[in-house]
This record gives structure tokens, C-alpha cells and sequence, in this order.
């Protein structure tokens, strides 16, 4: 339609151009509405019902004389910024597990996950590392405070005091070390619990 015709068509029907501007503009905050209700009513849907729990809140039950997570099997949904390890860790508390949901899932190459990617997490009991702490790296360290001595490195006081070097970082957290490759001879570690 052309301008005349519009304006003529628009006298017919005896509306002035106040009248369909504030037509339209409600009909735009409708259509906004209806797009925003929709939005929120789908969010959260279509994601996996079983909870995923984070490495600190894994709870383990005993079973044949192995710890294993409560809850398992279950499927699990790769997200953004997912590894294995990480998947791992959220629902055995360590991630060593790894190597069983390559397992479980038939995963040839555990370096590539997509978004979206059910998972079968697997029932299985928590792999932990197997380390000969007095033959490698000296006897174990059960106290909340620890003495630096020469040769040392947070990861050999990691797998003294807790079994696995991996936990380096909670006392480089712990004890606010900027730079965790330098640590001194008589130095006092604290040691998180």
C-alpha cells in the first residue's frame, strides 16, 4: 500500500495514527511477553535428572569391603568445559575414576567429549593412588602443621600427608603461596584437614 491509500484506508476505519501506534506497540509488548514466558518455562528442561554432586560431597557406602558412591550407575549430560577428570570427580570424588567411564562408555579417545554427550556413569568403587609413601618419599605426615626440610616440594608433602601429590594445591591454597615452586628450608606448612 502506498500513502494515500493507507491514509484513506485509515479514515475509513476512523482511527488516527495515535491510535494505531499505541495498537501496535501493545501488540509488541505481547509478543515480547509470550517470548520471554516461553524462555523461562524452558529452562532447566531437557537437562539430566540425576544430581551431580560436587568432589566434596560424594557420599560413599561400603559394599564387598570397597567404597563406592551412593547413587550409581547414572547418566550424566557432558556440559561446557567438561574433562573426564572433572566428571569424575563430581560423582566419585576422585578423579582416578576417569578410566572407568572410558570404560564403561566405549570412549576411544577420552581427550574429546561434545556438549550434550550422555555418559553412563558406572558403578564402581573410588580409585584412589596407589603410592609407597615410606619408600619414596619418606614416613607419613599426620599433623595439621609441618616443618620444610631440604629436598622438599609441596608435591612429595602432599603424597606424605595425604596420599596423593594432586592435593599440592590445597596447601599452596592453604598457606597463600605465590609461587608454589619456592618453598625454604625451616618454613612452617600448614596443612588443611
Amino acid at each position: 500500500m502506498n500513502n494515500g491509500k493507507l491514509k484513506n484506508f485509515l479514515k475509513k476505519i476512523k482511527l488516527n495514527e495515535s491510535t494505531i501506534s499505541m495498537i501496535l506497540g501493545a501488540l509488541v509488548v505481547v509478543v515480547v511477553g509470550v517470548l520471554i514466558f516461553n524462555y523461562f518455562k524452558g529452562v532447566g528442561k531437557g537437562k539430566v535428572t540425576t544430581p551431580t554432586p560436587t568432589p566434596g560431597e560424594v557420599k560413599l557406602i561400603e559394599e564387598e569391603g570397597k567404597m563406592v558412591p551412593e547413587g550409581l550407575p547414572a547418566t550424566y549430560k557432558v556440559q561446557k568445559g567438561d574433562h573426564l577428570w572433572k566428571i569424575a570427580e563430581k560423582f566419585y570424588g576422585s578423579g582416578y575414576n576417569w578410566v572407568d567411564i572410558v570404560k564403561e562408555n566405549k570412549i576411544k579417545n577420552s581427550n574429546l567429549l561434545f556438549v550434550d554427550q550422555e555418559l553412563t556413569i558406572p558403578k564402581t568403587a573410588v580409585r584412589k593412588p596407589e603410592v609407597k609413601i615410606a619408600q619414596n618419599f619418606g614416613p607419613a605426615i599426620t599433623g595439621d602443621s609441618y616443618i620444610i626440610v631440604k629436598g622438599d616440594s609441596l608435591w612429595k608433602i602432599a603424597v606424605r600427608a595425604y596420599g596423593d601429590g594432586y592435593q599440592w594445591v590445597k596447601i599452596a591454597s592453604e598457606n597463600n603461596l605465590k609461587s608454589p615452586n619456592l618453598i625454604y628450608s625451616g618454613n612452617v606448612l600448614k596443612l588443611p584437614r
